[in-house]
């Protein structure tokens, strides 16, 4: 018999997992001209798969998914004031949503 206290705290985890695996919108000239194909960018966890990034974006966008396309970003070596860093790998998802949906990422300024 599930209380109202489990069925709340199972919805709170789903909704952490989902942003865990959705980290920011992309805002570049590149992702704003998939914008034209219904395709919105984003930055996502490196082991988030294509079924978790599509259940996560549907579910906190309240949009239809119609495809979702992957690829990591490898990172490089930096040198700033003499010292050597490396950046991590990223990996982005570009979302294919169904027509006549829209997510709005515009920055507020």
């Amino acid at each position: 018999m599930a209380t109202k206290a489990a069925v709340k705290d199972k919805d709170v985890k789903t909704a952490e997992w989902m942003y865990e695996v959705i980290r920011r919108p992309i805002v570049t000239e590149k992702s704003a001209n998939g914008s034209a194909n219904n395709q919105v960018t984003f930055e996502v966890s490196n082991s988030a798969t294509k079924p978790q990034i599509k259940a996560a974006v549907e579910a906190l966008f309240g949009v239809k998914v119609k495809g979702v396309n992957t690829l990591i970003q490898k990172g490089k070596t930096k040198i700033f004031k003499g010292t050597r860093a490396f950046r991590g790998d990223k990996k982005k998802a570009v979302v294919r949503l169904e027509p006549g949906q829209t997510i709005d990422v515009g920055t507020n300024a």
